[in-house]
């Protein structure tokens, strides 16, 4: 027994101290706390003070999450105000916005076309770019992962699958590196990151000039 958590738990809860204020103070366990103090009798001072507190910290909580929810509508008023701005996306216009996905995301070794991206939504788009722009043949495309040692690869796998449209047998062997990442990274990135592409020299070259002559017209004066 933890007889020196045990004493400071009494101790607290004999001061008025709420279950939860001494697991807060403590650091101890709330089922150890509940055993340790049970035989203790609060004054009807001390039942008020913590009701009143429970009332208060409800009350905060209300107030924060009636906050958020009011930001939340703001937030999409704005964005929602913004989608009516856009229709629709021509070809011509898919082969800009891929291009410029390419001038941030994409592979600058002559030889292969290529995009690597962790978010799904930019995979999809770039493989609209390289199907319906690029006009890339379904059998020519590979697809590689890079993903932690504590992934599941079947599962991984079959995501990217899925995502990209490209089967299985088509991808490289899986990348995997050690854990070396934080907690937070490895679940934000739960599928690692993706690379999809074409190995083709022509066709990165073409990418090249597009986003040469964008650049042109973007900077003229």
């Amino acid at each position: 027994m933890n007889l020196e958590g045990r004493e400071k738990a009494r101790a607290l809860r004999k001061k008025g101290k709420s279950i939860n204020q001494i697991v807060a103070e403590t650091g101890l366990s709330k089922a150890s706390i509940s055993v340790w103090v049970r035989d203790i009798t609060l004054t009807k001072s001390q039942k008020n003070k913590i009701t009143e507190r429970g009332r208060s910290v409800e009350s905060i909580e209300k107030r924060r999450l009636s906050r958020l929810s009011n930001e939340y509508i703001k937030t999409r008023t704005v964005i929602d105000a913004a989608k009516l701005d856009i229709d629709s996306i021509s070809i011509y216009e898919l082969k800009i916005i891929g291009a410029m996905i390419y001038l941030g995301e994409g592979g600058k070794t002559q030889g292969k076309a290529c995009v690597a991206n962790s978010d799904p939504l930019v995979i999809k788009m770039m493989m609209r770019f390289f199907r319906e722009v690029c006009h890339v043949p379904e059998k020519k495309f590979y697809g590689h992962i890079h993903t932690f040692d504590n992934a599941n690869i079947e599962e991984t796998e079959k995501y990217w699958s899925k995502i990209t449209g490209i089967p299985r047998n088509q991808f490289y062997k899986t990348y995997i590196k050690q854990s070396v990442a934080t907690l937070y990274k490895r679940k934000t990135l739960p599928y690692g990151t993706c690379d999809v592409g074409v190995c083709d020299t022509k066709l990165f070259l073409t990418i090249m000039g597009w986003i040469e002559k964008i650049k042109e017209l973007v900077l003229e004066k």
